[in-house]
């Protein structure tokens, strides 16, 4: 086992009781336990409070523009399938100005890891509503409150087939480690959706909303995550019963595996099948 402080990035600057804290906790802890070494390991992320999260981390990053995660977190993978890539993103840059791109993820199973912070509002924009606020919830545009319900990503996810589908909450750190842990072995596009308090600009989902509302999976007898009539009722489940877990699993094929020129091993180790100038000049 790795020691956390291997991954210790730069100070942080979120708010102090953001849940952002408690997910990279976890995360670190996460990281140590599976035995995943710095070098090893990227984490690719877009614009939001939530892509700050590798900046406070030891190890390669990339920072995309919003809503942009995924497809550079699959250009990388697809690059250099011995890197374990890691994408994270803000409720509303991976539900919002990210949605189409998180419905070609599902699609195309590229092996990543996805982990969506959702505090239910912008808050690195001052509080707006996002794809997630609850429907009459007053915030800083929307003083009257949202006029409309959120978005269910994760019964979207399930509706597509999505390989690996859970939520986490930063209500309860140990078993969200565990859920980073599966998310992060798991074959496939593993979606993990992580609920986490906004201190500043959310003050009607806090931690002891979610407290009073969240519960595991893992405890509901016979609970079976490959149902998948189940598991969409699940993901749909919203108000004052939250589930945490695994909702949905399946076995798909990979990406990779439809490219034949990574059959030959990553592209990074593979020699330029043309002369670089010449391909220059093809263009002349």
């Amino acid at each position: 086992m790795l020691p956390i402080e291997l991954y210790a990035g730069i100070e942080s600057a979120w708010c102090p009781g953001c849940g952002n804290f408690v997910l990279l906790q976890a995360f670190k802890r996460a990281l140590g336990e599976l035995d995943i070494r710095p070098q090893d390991l990227v984490v690719v992320s877009g614009i939001g409070q939530s892509s700050k999260f590798p900046h406070y981390l030891s190890c390669n990053t990339f920072n995309g523009i919003h809503g942009r995660t995924l497809p550079v977190g699959t250009g990388i993978r697809l690059a250099n399938p011995d890197l374990k890539v890691v994408c994270v993103a803000g409720d509303g840059d991976c539900y919002g100005e990210g949605g189409n791109h998180l419905l070609g993820a599902i699609r195309r199973n590229v092996d990543l890891t996805l982990v969506v912070h959702n505090n239910q509002v912008y808050a690195l924009t001052k509080g707006q509503a996002s794809p997630t606020t609850d429907q009459g919830l007053k915030t800083t545009l929307q003083p009257q409150g949202v006029p409309y319900p959120p978005l269910a990503a994760l019964a979207l996810a399930v509706s597509q087939g999505c390989s690996w589908v859970a939520r986490g909450s930063a209500t309860d750190p140990e078993h969200l480690k565990g859920l980073y842990q599966q998310a992060m072995t798991h074959r496939g596009l593993a979606f993990l959706e992580v609920l986490q308090p906004c201190v500043t600009f959310n003050r009607v989902n806090t931690y002891q909303w979610y407290r009073e509302r969240v519960y595991r999976l893992e405890e509901t007898p016979d609970y079976d995550p490959e149902n998948e009539l189940w598991a969409y009722q699940k993901a749909k489940e919203w108000g004052e019963r939250i589930p945490m877990g695994v909702i949905y699993r399946r076995l798909r094929p990979l990406l990779e595996e439809a490219h034949p020129a990574l059959q030959a091993g990553p592209l990074v180790r593979q020699q330029p099948q043309r002369d670089l100038p010449q391909l220059l000049a093809d263009f002349y």
